[in-house]
């Protein structure tokens, strides 16, 4: 992969269910200002991303946040919790995205299927075809990734070129985007603190990028320049998406439903076939539930094979040669949430919420390993800034910042669920005299793909 390439599967892997469903419950918080918890979640992930530029440059190696985890710290158990949230994250990140892809298909269709069963309904149907697409073998390459790209990338242009050509010809009201809501006993440093958490949500997938390292041309060269541009480029579309969606539809509007941008184009260019943009909608997300649950049910596979996981969830398909076990698993977990938690903020935030605790680890990693020399050239980020991102992410991650808390439940029972296994796993590895794999070795591939 040349710089182009890569900053293309950077962009579309940022990109998806984040800005299309997330954007009006950000609304809810904020008001008006809703693009500036998304400036700040952009913030907070740009200093991360200063730290996964110095590892993958260090270490070009495809385990992501497991490998660097494992090499600060060399603790198995604390690097198999690193790489089940991440594939904990995968699983509700799809979750959020089958309850965004059902609310779009209700809508853009005028199936009036709004709330409660209905949704719940569709978006378990897609979960189902989801698994069957993982279940026959899904080769994801780059090339399919661009055309992804490209789609997702032109519903929100057009939510873009519309809100522009409806603010120049006078329609929507702009003074709406300095107007801040702060809830009755609150201030406006909570509310955007509180709104940020879940903006956080759309900003995530940079992180898969350092996969792609050893696939990359001159990683060391490419990386850095790349990925800061890549979440530039992401960052500057959801700010004026954000202002585009808030000039043309009021906030409390926005908030309703699940479908914040499907109404956005309906206000600004009411011609515009809705049919159209729903499926541009449905599409950016089924994307986005795909790509996670590939990787999660690889991940679990994975796992299985270096030992940290039972290994009945190892077991391949004699035919097709997909993990059936690891798909049949981390699907039960997402119709499990689908069916019990079903509301897409309280899945968004939970995704958010488990890889802000992994970014955390990553930036407090990038320090620790300063001891470790390597012989060649690398990135190295100024020291405060894997700090502050250190900092930053702890802080979010607090219950202090209004976080509902049904996030911390969903994330402690998918993590009791990962260290029930481990203790299973650790049983088996003593009767059978198996050792887990060594994540810093060759073979740290396989610890924790994020693709």
């Amino acid at each position: 992969m040349g710089p182009w390439l890569l900053l293309l599967f950077i962009v579309g892997d940022i990109l998806g269910t984040g800005i299309y469903a997330l954007t009006g419950k950000v609304a809810n918080l904020v008001g008006g200002a809703v693009w500036l918890p998304f400036l700040l979640a952009f913030v907070v992930a740009l200093l991360t991303a200063f730290s996964y530029l110095e590892l993958v440059t260090k270490y070009p190696r495809a385990a992501g946040a497991a490998l660097y985890t494992h090499k600060a710290f060399g603790i198995h158990f604390v690097t198999f919790l690193v790489a089940f949230a991440v594939m904990s994250s995968g699983i509700t990140s799809a979750s959020t995205a089958s309850r965004a892809f059902a609310a779009n298909f209700s809508d853009a269709f005028g199936l009036g299927l709004a709330g409660g069963i209905g949704i719940t309904v569709v978006a378990l149907l897609f979960m189902a075809a989801v698994a069957i697409v993982n279940l026959r073998g899904v080769g994801e390459s780059v090339k399919l990734n661009v055309l992804l790209t490209c789609v997702e990338l032109s519903g929100l242009l057009i939510v873009i070129v519309i809100g522009f050509w409806a603010i120049g010809a006078g329609q929507g009201d702009v003074s709406r985007v300095l107007e801040f809501k702060t809830e009755d006993s609150g201030s406006m440093l909570w509310s955007a603190v509180a709104a940020t958490t879940l903006a956080f949500f759309a900003m995530v997938g940079f992180e898969d990028s350092v996969n792609m390292a050893e696939e990359t041309k001159d990683p060391v060269r490419t990386f850095p320049k790349v990925l800061l541009l890549g979440i530039a480029i992401t960052g500057v579309i959801y700010l004026l998406v954000s202002i585009s969606a808030i000039t043309l539809v009021p906030p409390a509007e926005l908030g309703e439903g699940e479908t914040p941008l499907l109404k956005v184009v309906e206000a600004g260019a009411p011609n515009f076939p809705i049919e159209l943009f729903g499926f541009i909608t449905m599409f950016a997300v089924a994307n986005s539930a795909l790509i996670n649950m590939l990787m999660a049910s690889r991940l679990v596979y994975g796992m299985s094979r270096e030992h940290v996981l039972p290994p009945i969830l190892g077991k391949v398909h004699p035919r097709r040669r997909t993990p059936y076990v690891a798909i049949a698993f981390t699907t039960a977990i997402a119709i499990a949430l689908i069916t019990f938690v079903g509301e897409v903020p309280a899945l968004g935030g939970t995704t958010a919420l488990l890889l802000i605790c992994v970014f955390a680890i990553v930036n407090v990693a990038v320090l620790v390993l300063r001891k470790d020399a390597v012989e060649h050239d690398h990135f190295r980020t100024p020291t405060v800034i894997p700090m502050a991102g250190a900092v930053s992410c702890m802080f979010l991650a607090g219950p202090w910042t209004g976080r509902d808390p049904v996030q911390y439940k969903i994330a402690g029972a998918l993590l009791l669920i990962g260290v029930a296994l481990w203790l299973v796993t650790v049983f088996i590895n003593r009767a059978t005299r198996q050792h887990p794999a060594d994540p810093r070795g060759d073979d740290a591939g396989t610890s924790a793909p994020r693709n």
